[in-house]
């Protein structure tokens, strides 16, 4: 193999085209993303009210927004809130997305419409789906209550009113508004999967289970991957159905981390806190792509 050797002086020729091609995207994610990050950075070191007169004009306190929130046993239990609907979703969705793409990965007469079910909570706005699931659990006529009753379970819950009911009634309808989107991740993994792998497997005599477990989750690590950082990235980003379901209530029971965000920002005009928990909420999900990333990019060496 030779190798083109440049004259002694001869300058480089200078190629701008990559440049170019990266800079639509380059300026999006400034715009967009880099300079709001760095503005809430700068804005949560100053105290800042634009409901109160004399806090309208910002000023620099340093960290105490920081200290402020996590000195609130209310913000503690936001967090607590939020972990709870992260590790009640996630996991839930994922599982439920992996065996409905097994079930529909098959030639069989109807898979077409077994495909459209699944897919179809995903079409729907998020505030549409939670208008659908208030049938479901209105105390004296919803379905929940009337399959209760069925099996002679007495009285009628208040799914969306009840405080150790609320969070769970919000995450129903996440995982199943979520597990059909995730689904389809999974299906187009699975259809990209090498076959003569599984032919050499059943032709050493490996089960069903054998092979799911030592040959197929194991070739879809990636997807997994790339599926379980667009779920907490997604759950910690979901709202819209808490201002239907429970509006954070009650007694603050299903408030999330996002909505107190929106509540502090638009309903206390808080910008400081705001800003803070902005912060937060961006560090979080900094902190899990990249060791989800790197724990992932280890176990596949």
């Amino acid at each position: 193999m030779t190798s083109t050797v440049l004259p002694p002086g001869k300058p480089r020729h200078f190629n701008a085209l990559p440049y170019l091609l990266i800079l639509p995207t380059a300026v999006f994610v400034a715009l967009f993303t880099a300079w709001p990050t760095l503005l809430s950075v700068y804005q949560s070191l100053f105290r800042q009210r634009l409901n109160i007169a004399r806090f309208r004009e910002p000023t620099f306190i340093g960290l105490d927004n920081y200290i402020t929130l996590f000195s609130d046993e209310r913000f503690r239990n936001v967090l607590g809130n939020t972990i709870l609907y992260v590790v009640g979703t996630v996991p839930v969705s994922i599982a439920l997305a992996f065996l409905f793409a097994l079930l529909i990965n098959r030639r069989l007469r109807g898979v077409g419409l077994a495909r459209l079910a699944f897919f179809y909570p995903t079409v729907l706005p998020m505030v549409s789906a939670a208008t659908i699931w208030m049938f479901f659990f209105t105390p004296d006529y919803g379905l929940f209550n009337t399959a209760l009753s069925t099996i002679g379970y007495r009285g009628p819950q208040n799914w969306t009113a009840n405080p150790d009911l609320a969070l769970i009634s919000v995450m129903i309808v996440a995982i199943w508004k979520n597990a059909g989107y995730y689904m389809i991740f999974y299906l187009a993994g699975l259809q990209a999967l090498p076959s003569d792998v599984f032919e050499a497997a059943a032709l050493d005599g490996a089960n069903w289970f054998q092979t799911l477990t030592r040959i197929t989750f194991p070739l879809l690590r990636r997807t997994t991957l790339f599926i379980s950082t667009i779920a907490v990235i997604g759950a910690f980003q979901t709202v819209d159905h808490i201002f239907v379901l429970t509006e954070g209530g009650p007694s603050r029971a299903s408030t999330v981390l996002l909505y107190e965000l929106y509540q502090k920002r638009f309903e206390n005009f808080d910008i400081g806190q705001s800003a803070a928990i902005t912060v937060i909420l961006v560090g979080v999900l900094l902190i899990f792509t990249v060791t989800n990333f790197m724990l992932s990019e280890r176990r596949g060496e």
